[in-house]
């Protein structure tokens, strides 16, 4: 179904019927985007709820000024950065360092000492997420559209306000980022 079809569908009296195919249609991309910055299916569920809610509370005012998707996206973006941003507000540290959660940790430095240098692919994942997770979280961002999600600058700038130009650059540090982690053998 078109953006055009599913927005008469919503304006013809059945807002139910067409929300249900929104979701449907796009209930999975949007889920792995957020999964993808806060790394807890719990936490990612919560906030592509969150999302929803607020798709379903604007749709009515949804102008058409950029695909469905891509006001979608950014709604999706902007939840999910508001909720790492109180989730490190409200987090908290224990005094030898390691952090509390252990559980949903990487804990990439298992992987680069002492051991072979050839990974396996499960341990090069968690190497390649905990490089990720050492990104600024706009580089991160910028990083899991482009690479993951493979969404072209022009779209990225529709979602994120910013400008091609910028969002070349933060792609470009955050690879060089990432390359240097994965190659160093501390």
């Amino acid at each position: 179904m078109t953006d055009r079809e599913l927005l008469d569908l919503y304006h013809s009296g059945s807002p139910e019927k067409a929300f249900n195919v929104l979701i449907k249609t796009y209930q999975q991309r949007v889920y792995y985007h957020i999964r993808r910055m806060v790394q807890d299916h719990d936490d990612a569920n919560d906030v592509m709820q969150n999302t929803f809610m607020k798709v379903w509370r604007g749709l009515e005012n949804y102008r058409a000024d950029a695909q469905l998707f891509t006001w979608i996206y950014r709604i999706a973006t902007n939840e999910t950065i508001t909720f790492i941003n109180s989730r490190n507000k409200r987090a908290v540290i224990s005094f030898d360092g390691n952090d509390s959660d252990e559980e949903n940790s990487y804990a990439p430095s298992a992987y680069i000492k002492g051991e072979s240098h050839q990974l396996d692919g499960e341990k090069l994942q968690a190497r390649l997420q905990a490089a990720i997770d050492s990104l600024p979280e706009k580089q991160k961002l910028v990083f899991n559209l482009r690479y993951y999600d493979e969404m072209p600058y022009e779209q990225m700038s529709e979602v994120l306000g910013t400008s091609e130009g910028a969002l070349k650059a933060s792609y470009h540090h955050a690879a060089q980022k990432i390359e240097k982690f994965l190659l160093s053998e501390d």
